[in-house]
């Protein structure tokens, strides 16, 4: 499953927006209906992430984590509980939460942005802002690219 690409779109009065039509696509041809949407970790945008992807990362993160340690389960009771199922309606539209449309900066404008196994939705003025310039973008890749490779850890 690869979502890939970015596509502009708009959040109505409610809230609700359309998941761009590319990415249902890829959704229903790997049987996938139900989605997770989260705030992203590091920025503030939302994920969304398919209900199989999820379930790998939370898989992976449990793993890592001890049951029996008070740190590891604030990290695990946040993760989890920041979260949304989400179901598309028949037209494809999903509604997002108020309080994920203004930790997101929210209005209406929005960009679905695909990460390869998950969807970024950012409200559309905020993307540039993380966006490195053309040259910063080529030398950061070089120097990722050139770097001799480490073993995957399961993503």
């Amino acid at each position: 499953m690869r979502f890939l690409g970015n596509i502009e779109a708009r959040a109505d009065a409610k809230g609700r927006v359309f998941l761009p039509a590319v990415f249902r696509k890829v959704l229903q041809a790997s049987g996938g209906e139900v989605l997770v949407l989260r705030k992203d970790i590091f920025q503030d945008c939302l994920v969304l992430y398919p209900e199989s992807v999820w379930n790998d990362q939370l898989d992976a993160l449990r793993s890592r984590l001890n049951r029996y340690n008070a740190q590891h389960q604030k990290i695990f009771r946040q993760f989890v509980s920041e979260v949304e199922m989400v179901v598309l309606d028949g037209n494809g539209r999903f509604l997002i939460p108020r309080r994920y449309l203004q930790i997101a900066g929210i209005n209406q404008d929005v960009k679905f942005i695909g990460m390869d196994d998950t969807i970024e939705i950012w409200a559309a003025e905020r993307v540039a802002e993380t966006q490195l310039s053309s040259e910063e973008f080529g030398q950061a890749l070089e120097s990722i690219m050139t770097q001799e490779a480490v073993p995957a850890v399961n993503q």
